[in-house]
Order: structure tokens, then sequence, then C-alpha cells
């Protein structure tokens, strides 16, 4: 009996891993057949200029779409015969998507008045509409890995955009950034209250926090700030700092090294997440515990303690994402000021497979798919931004559909753990 089963097993893993194949293969082509026949054909020539730290790079328009077209159908057509490996899989993916931007703006460079297309500067503003996606995702990545679900994103970036707006006004703006972490965590406090302690469902109290965190930020918005702005709600905007020798890389040094103290925050956060999560004693228990809090309470892990401590550590990062909409970018709180970004790092962990590289991944995708979005209402008006604006979100509903591989959170996530 046991060897029947070992082989129905296997024959259902090659089942499903042909299965996936073929779906990857079949994204591979319709990509590259959107790039040959619908970019190909509205390409009728001219030259493409990428700009690049200074430097133009140009393009024969009509024959960059074309080839690039040919290539991701050999890339479909090796994954539909022959697969890629799995460490393959992943550099495959990006060089399909890069050869596809190259290729769209290569159409784009000849649409219009025949814009330049700055890719550094490009790049740039996809990382600043990043960071704060980063952060609210690597929040999400400690909740939901220690078991708690975290609708609560949005309202704990809110939070601490607000916080930091005032403590920057009243004192000096660098010292918002710890109103900003100090309200991210009070917010926590609430969600680990309640999920851990009272057993409220998760993502009904999620959705409560952020009506609260709207509606308490609105209206001391509106009783304090509004009325005395210079005094209340006026942080300024931390400055660049140029990190030595680095940012005089070419290319990568204004990308990365030109920035201020949140975003190299955020570099550091993703490091320390990840090693911690995967490589330390404390993020083995917190993956026991999301996985299967009976067992690790069996072996002595503290369980809710463990689920409190995430939980808040947690959510002061996503008040820190929440600083950088006010004295990281524009020097000032309004209401409502995180436009949703809570809700779309929480797709960045799901797209991520919770895990920080990958939620980081998905949210630089995010923030890259808006960049071009609002490059293209400048630069392109034959193509509809809203357009632009739904891929990612297709992307998601594409990953989480089990097409980039299968999607699983931790099996603890969600359930609350009452200790026998």
């Amino acid at each position: 009996m046991s060897a029947v089963l070992t082989v129905d097993h296997k024959v259902v893993d090659t089942a499903l891993g042909t299965r996936t194949r073929l779906l990857r293969a079949a994204a591979y082509a319709a990509l590259g057949l959107i790039t040959l026949l619908w970019l190909g054909l509205k390409v009728h020539g001219g030259t493409a200029h990428l700009v690049f730290d200074g430097h133009t790079v140009s393009l024969p328009a009509k024959a960059t779409v074309v080839v690039i077209g040919i290539v991701i159908l050999a890339i479909a057509a090796w994954q539909a015969t022959r697969g890629f490996g799995r460490r393959a899989t992943p550099w495959a993916a990006g060089v399909a998507f890069v050869l596809f931007l190259v290729a769209f703006f290569s159409w784009v460079s000849t649409q219009g008045d025949h814009p330049d297309i700055e890719v550094v500067g490009l790049l740039q503003n996809s990382i600043a509409l990043a960071v704060p996606l980063i952060l609210g995702a690597l929040a999400g990545v400690m909740c939901e890995r220690s078991g708690v679900i975290n609708v609560a994103i949005e309202g704990q970036m809110l939070a601490g955009a607000w916080a930091a707006a005032l403590i920057g006004s009243i004192t000096v703006t660098w010292v918002g950034l710890f109103g900003g972490l100090a309200a991210g965590a009070f917010m926590g406090v609430l969600l680990a209250l309640f999920a851990i302690r009272y057993l409220v469902n998760q993502v009904v109290l999620g959705v409560v926090l952020n009506v609260l965190a709207a509606g308490l930020t609105g209206f001391l918005f509106d009783a304090f700030m509004q009325n005395n702005p210079d005094k209340l709600n006026n942080p300024g905007v931390l400055g660049k700092i140029d990190i030595p020798v680095l940012h005089s890389i070419p290319i990568i040094g204004p990308l990365l090294f030109e920035a201020n103290i949140v975003v190299y925050l955020t570099y550091l956060l993703i490091i320390a997440v990840d090693v911690a999560l995967f490589r330390t004693r404390w993020g083995l228990r917190t993956r026991a515990v999301g996985e299967h809090p009976k067992a690790a309470d069996t072996v002595g892990i503290k369980v809710l303690a463990m689920r409190y401590r995430n939980v808040i550590i947690g959510s002061a990062i996503a008040g820190l994402g929440g600083a950088y909409f006010t004295i990281g970018s524009v020097g000032g709180f309004t209401k409502n000021i995180s436009s949703g970004n809570g809700f779309i790092a929480l797709a960045a962990v799901i797209f991520g497979r919770w895990s920080p590289r990958g939620a980081t991944a998905a949210a630089l995708l995010f923030g890259f798919a808006i960049a071009v979005q609002n490059n293209l209402s400048i630069n392109v008006h034959g193509i509809p931004s809203y357009f632009v604006q739904m891929l990612p979100y297709l992307a998601t509903i594409v990953a989480v559909a089990g097409l980039v591989g299968k999607v699983r959170a931790p099996a603890a996530d969600g359930e609350p753990y009452v200790k026998q």
C-alpha cells in the first residue's frame, strides 16, 4: 500500500510540474507575441534614445522590438520543451521582463515628441515609490510568519505618517522618525491585543483598525494641525545623504546611494529581517510559531509572547514606512496620505511568498509600475494610464493563481492559539 501511495504521489508531482511548466511557457509566449505583434506593428521606424546617467544609447526602434520579441518567444519554446531549473527560473523571468521593458521603452521613445527615456531617473522614482511598500511588506512578513494576519498595514502607515509630521514639526525633522515608529508600534499593540488575547477575527480586526486610523488621524488633522500648520504640520523633509565613494559609481551610485536616511534604513531592514528570519534561532522559532504553534509550545517556545513581540516590531516598521510619506518626501501630513499603499504592501507579501526578498522584489515591481505610469501620462497620450496601473495587480493575481509556483501561507496564519 505504501508503495502505491508513493507512486501516486510522484505521478501527482509530475503532473503539477508539467502544468506549471506549460503555464509559464504560455506566459512567456504571450509576452513575446505582445512584443512582436502589438509593439512591433506600432513602431514604424525611428531611433529609440535611452539615457543612462547622461549617456545616451541609441537603438533602431523597429529592429530592437522585433529581435526582442523573437528572443522572448525562444525563451517560451525552451520553457515548454525543456523547462528551466529551479535556480534558472527567476533569471529567465528577469531576462524576459527586462527585454520586454527595452522593447516597450523603444516604442515609447518613438511616440509623441519622441521623448528620451531617462532610465536612471525612472529607476530612482521607482525606488522612492517602493520604499514605503517595502517597509509595509516587511511588517506583513514578520506578522504573518508569526501566525497573525496583518491587514492593518494601511492604518499603521497612516498613524506613522501623522505622528512623524507632528513630532517632526514640534522638534526637528529626524526626530519624527521615532514618532512614526511609536505610532506604528501602538497600532501593533492594538492588533496583537485583540487578535492574540481576545481572539478577534484577524481580517475583520485589521479592517477596523484601518478605519480607526483614518478617522482618528483625520479628526486630529482637522482639530489641530490644519488650524496651525506652521507649528504642527511643517516638519520639513529629510535631506539626502551621499555615501562617500559609493555615490560616485556610475548609474548605481545615483540610483542607490544618494537618498535620505529612511531609504538606507530600508536597505538595512531588508537584510536584517531576511537574515534573522532564515539564519537565526529567533527566525526558526518564529517560523515554527507560524507553522505549528502547538508543536512549538511543546518544545518550550513561548508562542503568545513571540507573536506579541513580532507583531509590535513589524507594526513599528510599517509606521516607519508611513513616516516616509511625510518627512521623507512630502514634508507635511494630509488626510489619507498613505493612499492604499498598505493594501499594496499586503499584496506584495503574498506575491513574494511571505519572504523578505520576494516581498521586496514585488514592492519594487509595484513602484516601477507606478513610476512608468507617471512617465507615460506625461510623454504618451495614446495609452490609457489606468491600463499601466493595473499591471502589477494583474501580476499579483497571476502569482496567487500559481503561475509562478505554488503560493502557500504559513499553516497557522490567522489561526488563534489557545494554550492548553
